[in-house]
């Protein structure tokens, strides 16, 4: 294992707005920051349920599509948002975590509002959140606010559907105020295990909880005791639920440039042939099976209605989708990819994708975790592909100590394919050095991974917006 010298173990923060009415976002941004921050939970819709009575029900002026599961929400979401626009929908898209902005969580026809319009939007709902405070037990949290002026904001605009992501769970997320048309289960997998459930069954019950009375459900390919959790829930609420695999899916899909070429089915049997998704992987294509279940299902096709969407105007809404942070290219030679895999699910997903996608012969890991996850079973899942990894952490409170993951790494990658860089910055640096010594024939990469935030804060460093 090599360490770096350099003493100060993160000695910078990454100001995370650095643009427009700065001054202003960043105090906002230090007031949100003095709430319970997402990973401190007192589960309960009681502070959101009496914001949204004081502010008088935005969540209601509108018709939403609500999105749970473990791995996936974001780029779902974000295929949903594209698909709706498409067909000249406004939307309002409410997602987390950030990738560089608190801006980007609340989104307008797929483009985070302004700062000016954050800052706006706060201060419009501070004294309404300040009675809430007042009223309650327990002060609202980081989250509620965010999702109150969410939900305010997008009944301002206003939009035609919001597209909802579940922050954590279901049943008693902060999102879970509305009554959604459609609801869209991702792949479940075991994270949160704190909070949630220690198994794939009872986190499942937690996060159908989203589905309501006569709606559609939309659900991923699940483990069996997760797939029974979720039609119980359905059966208990009298909801229809269309399954992967059986009422929709991935028909084919093959490699392209820049992404993949896929045939997927809709809800009524009918094929979507020739659809390009310049994304990568199987769990990409897979969340577009999703996505169009959820925008068929929202506008009542397929199922026994038959029909299907304008297949041209799918088409079109799939070639401009954009995640960023999954599987992206930043910088070529050598190639760095940014992926914001953070769990072992999500890392055997990239993994998978990575060895489909790209034609690496040397690939250097640069890899900050945040310290509530199931690490050791994220470094199992990547070691197969990296070569080496350098170990750092990025600037937040969340953060893995850099030393405790660097001795998990030594015991899953071994002491020689190990080097230490606290700062992220130089852990880039360090891991593009190491990948040149491939020499001029190229085929080395770098891969930025293990935290939203990690992957982040690397967009920044190197430039890319």
């Amino acid at each position: 294992m090599v360490v770096s010298d350099k003493a100060d173990p993160n000695p910078y923060t990454l100001r995370p707005a650095d643009a427009g009415p700065g001054d202003a976002l960043r105090d906002v941004e230090i007031e949100l920051s003095e709430r319970w921050p997402e990973n401190k939970l007192e589960p309960s819709l009681d502070r959101i349920e009496a914001l949204m009575d004081i502010l008088g029900q935005p969540q209601r002026s509108f018709p939403s599509i609500h999105i749970t599961g473990t791995n996936g929400k974001t780029s779902t979401a974000r295929m949903i948002e594209q698909l709706l626009n498409t067909f000249e929908l406004r939307t309002g898209r409410y997602t987390s975590p950030h990738v560089e902005s608190v801006t980007e969580r609340i989104s307008l026809d797929g483009a985070p509002i302004t700062p000016e319009r954050f800052v706006e939007v706060y201060r419009d709902i501070e004294p309404y959140v300040q009675m809430t405070d007042a009223q309650q037990p327990v002060p609202m949290s980081f989250f509620e606010v965010l999702t109150g002026m969410a939900y305010a904001a997008f009944a301002d605009a206003p939009v035609d559907v919001g597209v909802i992501e579940v922050g954590m769970g279901g049943s008693w997320d902060a999102t879970n105020v509305i009554d959604a048309a459609v609801a869209v289960i991702t792949p479940i997998g075991l994270d949160h295990t704190d909070k949630l459930g220690g198994t794939t069954g009872e986190i499942a019950v937690e996060k159908s909880g989203i589905i309501k009375t006569g709606t559609v459900a939309v659900v991923a390919q699940q483990q069996l005791d997760a797939a029974q959790s979720i039609l119980r829930r359905a059966v208990e609420v009298d909801a229809t639920v269309a399954r992967e695999g059986m009422e929709f899916g991935v028909i084919r899909r093959e490699v392209a440039i820049g992404g993949q070429l896929v045939t997927l089915r809709g809800l009524g049997g009918e094929e979507y042939e020739d659809v390009f998704i310049p994304l990568h992987g199987a769990h990409q294509a897979q969340n577009a099976a999703l996505a169009l279940a959820a925008v068929e299902a929202f506008f009542g096709v397929g199922g026994a209605r038959g029909g299907q969407l304008d297949v041209d105007k799918v088409r079109q809404a799939f070639s401009g989708v954009a995640s960023p942070g999954r599987l992206e290219v930043v910088r070529r030679s050598p190639t760095i990819l940014l992926d914001a895999a953070h769990n072992p699910n999500g890392a055997q997903a990239t993994v998978a994708a990575i060895g489909e996608a790209f034609g690496f012969t040397r690939l250097v890991g640069v890899i900050g975790t945040s310290g509530d996850k199931d690490v050791a079973g994220l470094l199992e899942a990547f070691e197969p592909i990296l070569a080496e990894v350098v170990i750092t952490q990025n600037s937040t409170h969340r953060a893995m100590d850099v030393d405790a993951l660097a001795a998990l790494a030594v015991e899953i990658f071994g002491e020689d394919r190990v080097q230490v860089e606290p700062r992220l910055d130089d852990a880039i640096a360090a891991a593009v050095t190491l990948a040149e010594e491939e020499g001029d024939l190229g085929g080395a990469g770098v891969l930025v991974t293990g935290s939203v935030i990690t992957v982040g804060e690397a967009r920044l460093l190197l430039g890319r917006k």
